[in-house]
C-alpha cells in the first residue's frame, strides 16, 4: 500500500518541508474565487464576509485556504489545477514552504479523490454527494492531511474545522466527528475495510487502493498485458508528484549548461531533457528568453523520433498536424532550423494557435489556424506536399494523470468513440499530407489500446494509400528499457519516468 507521506515530509506544525513550489504561472480559470487583498498575521485569512473570502469568527490558515480555493474551482467549475493554483498562490503571496504545502494539498487531494470519498462516505454515514460541496471539499483536504501527510491529527482536524466554519457555517460539529472517524484508522486499514478482495476482484481492489476509476485500471492492465503487479506499480507512480521536465531547444541551449543554470539535472533519455531543480518554471530566464520550454521527456522523445527516422529524398517540409499548445512544434522547429527545414504547424483552436505562434515566433514555423483534417483543401496544406508529419492526436490523456490529476475523474469510457474517430481521421489526413516515401509519426498521451493499436491499425487499413510500419524502437535512445517487441512503442511513468506516450511511425508507400 501507499505510504503515509507520498515521499515528502511535513513538519509538526503542519508546514511543508519541501523546497519552493514547482507550480508554473497561469491564469485563473472561470469562476475562481478572488482572495482578499489583505492578510492577517501569521499567514492567516482575516475574518469577514464576501465572495471568495472565509467568514466566521476564526481566521483560516492561508496555505490550506489556497488549496481549498483550487480544489473547489476544479470540482465546482471544471477548472484545471495547473491553471488555477499558480494564480491563487501568486495572488495570496505564498512562496517557499507555504506554497509547497498548498500545492501538495491540492494535487494530493485531487489524486486521491476516489479513495478519500470512499472513506468519507463511510466515516460520515452518508454518500459524499449528499454533503454540501464547500464542506465536502474541506473534508477532502482534511482527510488527505490525516491519511497522507505527517500533519498531527489535532492540527489537521482543528485547521479543517476552522475552514469548514468559514465556508460552511453550521457544519463544524459534523466535520469534527467525520474527521475524528477518519483519523481512527490509517489509510491501509481503511483500504482493507472498504476495498473488494484482491483475490476475487483485483480491478475493484486496485481502484480503491490507488484511487483510479475502475475503467482506467482495467485499461492500464490490458495495455500491460494483464500484469497486475506492473499495473500496481503504474498506479502508484500515477499518484506521485512528477518532476518538471524542461526541453533545451537545440541550437539555443545546451542541456548540461541549462541543468546547471536551473539547479537541476540532464534528463535520463532525451538529448534535450532537463529535470528542473524546483521553483516556478515561468520565472526561469531560459523560458522567458525562448531557449527552453516545459515539456515532458516522453513528449520530447516521440517528437525527436520523427526527425531521426531514415528518409529517402527531400527533407525540407515538415508538418505538425495537431500543434497546440506548441511544445512539440517548438522542439521540431528548433531542429528544423538546424537542418534547413521548415515546419507547418496546424491547430484548429484559435487560442491554442496563438500559443503555438508564441512558442515558435523565432523559429522557421508557419502556423495555420485550421482543422488538420482539411488536408488538400488549401495550397498551404496540400496532399503529398510534406516529407515528415507528426500527428499528436487529441486523446483521453490517460498517460498524463500524474500532471493532470482531475482528468481521471472527468474522463469516461463514453468519450472514446468520438475521440478514436477523430484520431483515425487525423492520422488518415497525415498520411495524405506526406509524399510517397514520407513519414508520419502517430502519437497519443494515452496507453489505452483503443486509442493506440486499434486506432493506428484501422487508420492504416483505411488510408487509401500503401502504408508500412517502421520499427520505432531504434528511433529512441540506445539502452531504453521496456520498449517491447515493436514496431510501435509505449512509454510508461513507472518504466521510464515519462508520461505514458504511445508512438507509431508509418511510411507512405
Amino acid at each position: 500500500m501507499t505510504g503515509p507521506v507520498d515521499g515528502r515530509d511535513v513538519d509538526r506544525s503542519g508546514g511543508f518541508r519541501a523546497g519552493p513550489s514547482a507550480a508554473g504561472r497561469g491564469r485563473s480559470g472561470a469562476g475562481t474565487e478572488r482572495r482578499p487583498e489583505r492578510r492577517g498575521r501569521g499567514g492567516q485569512w482575516p475574518t469577514g464576509g464576501g465572495r471568495g473570502r472565509p467568514t466566521g469568527r476564526s481566521a483560516v490558515d492561508l496555505p490550506r485556504y489556497a488549496a481549498y480555493q483550487a480544489v473547489a474551482a476544479v470540482n465546482r467549475d471544471d477548472a484545471y489545477a495547473n491553471l488555477v493554483l499558480p494564480a491563487i498562490l501568486r495572488d495570496a503571496g505564498l512562496v517557499g514552504r507555504d506554497a509547497a504545502f498548498a500545492t501538495e494539498l491540492t494535487y494530493g487531494t485531487l489524486r486521491r479523490l476516489g479513495t478519500l470519498d470512499a472513506i468519507l462516505t463511510e466515516a460520515a454515514g452518508r454518500d459524499v454527494a449528499r454533503i454540501d460541496p464547500p464542506v465536502r471539499d474541506a473534508l477532502r483536504l482534511g482527510a488527505y492531511q490525516l491519511l497522507h501527510t505527517r500533519v498531527p491529527v489535532h492540527a489537521a482536524v482543528s485547521a479543517t474545522v476552522d475552514l469548514v466554519r468559514s465556508v460552511g457555517p453550521g457544519a463544524t460539529g459534523f466535520a469534527n466527528a467525520v474527521l475524528r472517524e477518519v483519523a481512527s484508522r490509517d489509510v491501509d486499514a481503511w483500504v482493507a475495510r472498504l476495498a473488494p478482495p484482491l483475490e476475487t476482484d483485483p480491478i475493484g481492489h486496485l481502484a480503491v487502493a490507488y484511487s483510479h476509476p475502475q475503467w482506467i485500471v482495467r485499461a492500464f492492465a490490458e495495455a500491460l498485458g494483464g500484469d497486475l503487479g506492473e499495473t500496481t506499480r503504474l498506479l502508484i507512480e500515477d499518484n506521485e508528484r512528477p518532476p518538471v521536465h524542461l526541453c533545451a531547444r537545440p541550437g539555443l541551449a545546451d542541456p548540461v549548461a541549462l541543468a546547471d543554470e536551473v539547479g537541476g539535472a540532464p534528463g535520463a533519455f532525451s538529448p534535450y531533457a532537463v529535470y528542473s531543480g524546483g521553483g516556478a518554471p515561468g520565472d526561469l530566464p531560459a523560458l522567458t528568453e525562448g531557449r527552453a520550454h516545459v515539456q515532458d521527456e516522453g513528449s520530447q522523445l516521440v517528437a525527436d523520433a520523427l526527425t531521426v527516422a531514415p528518409l529517402d529524398g527531400p527533407d525540407g517540409r515538415w508538418l505538425d498536424l495537431c500543434a497546440g499548445p506548441g511544445g512539440k512544434s517548438g522542439l521540431l522547429g528548433a531542429i528544423a532550423a538546424q537542418r534547413g527545414a521548415r515546419l507547418t504547424a496546424v491547430e484548429v483552436s484559435e487560442h491554442r494557435a496563438r500559443l503555438v505562434r508564441q512558442a515558435t515566433h523565432d523559429l522557421p514555423v508557419t502556423v495555420l489556424n485550421t482543422d488538420g483534417r482539411t488536408v488538400g483543401a488549401t495550397p498551404k496544406l496540400a496532399e503529398g506536399h510534406f516529407d515528415r508529419a507528426l500527428v499528436d492526436a487529441p486523446c483521453t490523456g490517460l498517460g498524463s494523470l500524474r500532471r493532470r490529476p482531475e482528468s481521471r475523474w472527468r474522463r469516461q469510457p463514453s468519450d472514446l468513440p468520438a475521440l478514436t474517430r477523430l484520431q483515425r481521421e487525423l492520422l488518415s489526413a497525415g498520411l495524405r499530407a506526406v509524399r510517397p516515401g514520407g513519414l508520419v509519426a502517430y502519437v497519443t498521451c494515452s496507453p489505452h489500446v483503443v486509442e493506440t493499436h486499434v486506432t493506428v491499425t484501422e487508420a492504416a487499413r483505411r488510408a487509401g494509400v500503401p502504408v508500412d510500419f517502421v520499427d520505432a524502437r531504434p528511433l529512441l535512445p540506445t539502452g531504453m528499457p521496456g520498449l517491447g517487441d515493436g514496431p510501435t512503442v509505449q512509454l510508461w511513468p513507472h518504466r521510464h519516468g515519462t508520461d505514458a506516450m504511445f508512438l507509431a511511425v508509418l511510411r507512405r508507400g
